[in-house]
């Protein structure tokens, strides 16, 4: 089957610009970029040339649009429309490492939501015989969320002759999750040790449940603060201008 013209001549050339923009980042950006990209998930499979590239042509474009914006509509002077688009440059390239961290951030807290459940269900499919392995297959056919691919990935690279334990701190390095962190240096410390995992998960997974709670009895303990600001600088002064609102009128004619 014939390829469109966007596949033949668009995408190509878009993908060899953003070769060339992401090429201009220092090694030393590309090495943490590659790090948060793997942190986040690696959404849509963006190498760390082509995010580089993105934030590059981000930038130009919405600082061209915002200069553009400026002369065309409000007709601003020169040196106002040059403002604008820096500004827009600013914005542009400012956007995509803020998506990212927000993505790393919406990730893990995923992984740390999921990861008591997993580890109930690891101990459910551990006691019924399974090595952890193999349940960690069973997890992943079971489950479908951002840690069952975390443990997925940790299987595949076991597959390819990665030992247990390098797969594991490489999990564990592709998560800022103290929990998870937490459970892969007990695992790890398991096998040197030839400990049964059936009983280390067993404590995990009590532990997550107890941190759990506390961290919500935490929250629910800050929730009185948080609420402070909101009463006082909105609640309280529309209390009062309906409470006090029809006595004005007099107090004003009292005193005039």
């Amino acid at each position: 089957m014939a390829r469109s013209f966007s596949q033949r001549i668009i995408k190509p050339a878009f993908q060899a610009l953003l070769t060339k923009l992401g090429a201009m980042t220092p090694t030393k950006n590309r090495d943490r970029l590659r790090m948060e990209l793997l942190m986040a998930g690696n959404p849509g499979n963006l190498s760390t040339t082509a995010f580089s590239g993105l934030k590059w042509i981000a930038g130009l474009g919405i600082g061209l649009l915002a200069a553009m914006y400026g002369n065309f509509v409000f007709h601003l002077p020169t040196i106002q429309v040059v403002l604008c688009g820096l500004g827009g440059i600013f914005l542009g390239t400012y956007y995509p490492p803020y998506w990212l961290r927000g993505r790393i951030k919406k990730r893990n807290e995923a992984i740390k939501k999921a990861l008591p459940d997993a580890l109930d269900m690891l101990t459910i499919v551990v006691d019924a015989g399974m090595g952890f392995d193999q349940a960690l297959i069973k997890l992943r056919e079971r489950w479908k969320n951002e840690l069952t691919l975390e443990f997925e990935r940790v299987v595949n690279e076991m597959r390819m002759g990665v030992r247990k334990m390098d797969a594991l701190h490489n999990m564990a390095e592709r998560n800022d999750v103290p929990e998870l962190r937490s459970f892969i240096a007990v695992m790890v410390q398991t096998d040197r040790l030839g400990i049964s995992i059936s009983n280390v998960l067993h404590v995990q997974s009590q532990q997550m449940r107890v941190r759990r709670r506390q961290e919500a009895e935490e929250a629910a303990h800050k929730a009185p603060i948080k609420m402070l600001i909101p009463i006082m600088f909105f609640i309280l002064p529309a209390l009062f201008a309906i409470i006090l609102g029809p006595a004005v009128p007099g107090i004003i004619s009292a005193f005039s």
